[in-house]
């Protein structure tokens, strides 16, 4: 039986370089400080889209060259970054109808307000 020839751990750390005529120590060490960004994680989520939705999602995905599932993220965040703009917006209203003083000022903004709640 043939012993398998194992180098030096010693000799793993080596490597020769084509421009320099010796061999040269080369390590890594891989050092993380909380600095660098951690890559997102992805969840699988099952989504049931009406048929037109769909075709809607594919006729784009396709217009752009990119996955259905690419626009699908977009679009799912585009909406959220709006819902918080709409937020934003409304808790903005409310301030300011509370600390309206005039009565016609106070008048408009809480119809305002009213619309924005329970729409036109």
């Amino acid at each position: 039986m043939k012993k398998k020839r194992r180098f030096a751990p010693e000799r793993q750390y080596f490597a020769f370089h084509p421009l320099v005529s010796r061999w040269l120590l080369i390590r890594t060490i891989l050092v993380h400080t909380g600095v660098m960004k951690v890559a997102n994680k992805t969840v699988r989520q099952s989504v049931s889209l009406p048929e037109k939705t769909a075709a809607q999602v594919r006729t784009m995905a396709k217009t752009r060259r990119v996955s259905s599932n690419r626009i699908l993220v977009e679009l799912i965040e585009t909406g959220i970054e709006a819902e918080k703009r709409r937020q934003d917006e409304f808790f903005d209203l409310a301030k300011r109808f509370r600390s309206a003083t005039d009565p016609e000022e106070a008048k408009r903004l809480g119809d305002k307000l009213g619309q924005m709640v329970f729409g036109d």
